[in-house]
């Protein structure tokens, strides 16, 4: 059996930190000193992450590597983090979407099917809940616009209801007459899918936006995207604007060679820190984000598994709170230890320790 004690820094740091840059630049300077010097500009993925930015800015406006993508058309994003929109399993209506340059929301019809909307209307919408397992989703009645809507859900629940998987639940677990007033008394409702055109520096896929509604503009001359005096983003001028910034440095690195999960181990602890720990759903969706550049289907982690005392353990003596599992018996065999799945929702598997995986390494 494998251990090693001590603390891992990215445990104290997350599985990334930022670092504010008292230099003033252009968005472009600011992006080739941040993967010069660290990883990139700064990558914002949930509302903890805006508190821990808003920490780290000394100064306001603040670069931030979120940039608008003139050479390409807008896409469909889920709002809430790590749920990918999949144009191939959609609900859309008849005809829809039939998006003018202005519908960049959407409304769930009473047959449960989808249509594009602005999102500057009022409408009614559908919050998800992820730690209330009595009750996921919340209808909630009093008109916002879809912003606010948002911003509504994500500080008393967890988010708008995003993807397939939430909306099948929905369907399932609704109960009757909260079924009846959605089909009945409300017409549509918000849901947390929406498009732009705007794209992260370091090519992640993460949806995340904290727009300031005031007084932000989505037009080609201001591209960029930076912190506001109140915490949340303003569009910049890219090329002429010149403040400071912000960049992360990513704690979390995929190795893309084949190897046993104890030749993984050792390789980790040789040239990084350990094979990466993930305590959390934050953690989930950072480390998930990586699996697209994976050349294998599964990608090891730090999770092993003890035939001795019959549970689960993580490397860095972490205790496995939070919990991933493809299927919820992953037990009563031994030589085996966790992956996770590079498609699909991620999820973590056992594998037999002399499979060849690529693999996940915490700096």
């Amino acid at each position: 059996m494998l251990f090693v004690s001590g603390e891992l820094c990215f445990i104290k740091c997350c599985m990334y930190e930022y670092k504010y840059i008292d230099s003033k630049m252009t968005w472009t300077e600011a992006q080739e000193y941040c993967r010069e010097n660290h990883t990139d500009l700064a990558t914002v993925t949930n509302m903890t992450d805006v508190k821990r930015l808003n920490q780290t800015a000394k100064q306001r406006p603040a670069w931030i590597g979120l940039k608008k993508n003139t050479i390409s058309n807008k896409m469909w994003h889920w709002s809430l983090p790590g749920v990918s929109f999949n144009k191939n399993k959609t609900h859309w209506n008849m005809h829809e979407p039939n998006n003018d340059g202005s519908e960049l929301c959407v409304l769930l019809t009473k047959d449960l099917t989808w249509i594009d909307d602005p999102c500057n209307k009022d409408q009614r919408f559908i919050c998800y809940n992820e730690t209330n397992t009595s009750q996921k989703f919340h209808l909630i009645e009093t008109p916002l616009n879809w912003t606010n809507a948002q911003r509504y859900c994500r500080e008393n629940h967890t988010d708008l209801i995003s993807g397939l998987q939430q909306l099948d639940q929905l369907n399932q677990t609704w109960n009757d007459s909260m079924k009846e007033k959605l089909v009945k008394n409300i017409t549509y409702v918000f849901i947390g899918l929406f498009s732009d055109a705007w794209a992260w520096s370091d090519e992640s896929s993460f949806s995340f936006r904290n727009w300031d509604q005031q007084r932000y503009r989505d037009n080609g001359q201001k591209g960029c995207a930076g912190l506001t005096d109140d915490g949340m983003w303003n569009t910049e001028d890219c090329s002429e604007q010149k403040i400071p910034f912000i960049c992360y440095e990513d704690h979390v690195i995929l190795i893309n060679e084949s190897r046993t999960w104890e030749e993984a181990l050792y390789y980790c602890r040789h040239y990084y820190n350990d094979l990466v720990t993930i305590t959390n759903l934050d953690d989930q969706r950072w480390v998930q984000e990586k699996t697209k550049n994976a050349t294998t289907l599964f990608v090891w982690t730090g999770l092993r598994y003890t035939c001795t005392l019959g549970f689960w353990f993580w490397v860095s003596d972490e205790v496995v709170r939070y919990k991933n599992w493809a299927s919820p018996e992953q037990v009563n065999e031994c030589d085996m230890s966790g992956a996770m799945e590079t498609g699909g929702e991620h999820k973590w598997v056992k594998k037999h320790d002399e499979e060849k995986l690529n693999f996940f390494c915490s700096k």
